[in-house]
């Protein structure tokens, strides 16, 4: 599987921007897809994650302004993010975990992750 993210761009505060993760092979049969940010200086750190189920799990700082999506027939990923600001400022990249048994109700970790795409540029001016 090979990701390709898209979509980043500069916005202002409060704006909108809809980031989108395209797989070159099926992304049905992946356990968990995430969405990762990297700001300048800092680690890479979780943003939302989606099983194929369709459960999700969002860091703290995003909950309730950022929403995950998956489309399995379109082998794509969205990261639908609302209400912007200034520290969501970063790399955003998109991540696959390969299928493999996982224990119900847990998630992946960084680690976990297979495959990952080669990050968009989010900016959010103030």
């Amino acid at each position: 599987v090979q990701l390709q993210a898209s979509g980043g761009g500069l916005v202002q505060a409060g704006g909108s921007l809809t980031l989108s993760c395209a797989a070159s092979g099926t992304i049905s049969s992946a356990n968990s897809m995430g969405w990762y940010r990297q700001a300048p200086g800092k680690q890479r750190e979780l943003v939302a994650q989606t099983t194929r189920g369709g459960s999700t799990n969002y860091a703290d700082s995003v909950n309730g302004r950022f929403t995950i999506s998956r489309d399995n027939a379109e082998n794509r990923v969205y990261l639908q993010m609302n209400s912007l600001k200034p520290e969501d400022t970063a790399v955003y990249y998109c991540a696959a975990e390969a299928e493999r048994y996982r224990r119900p109700n847990t998630w992946p970790s960084y680690n976990d992750y297979d495959y990952w795409g080669q990050g968009t540029l989010v900016t959010i001016s103030s």
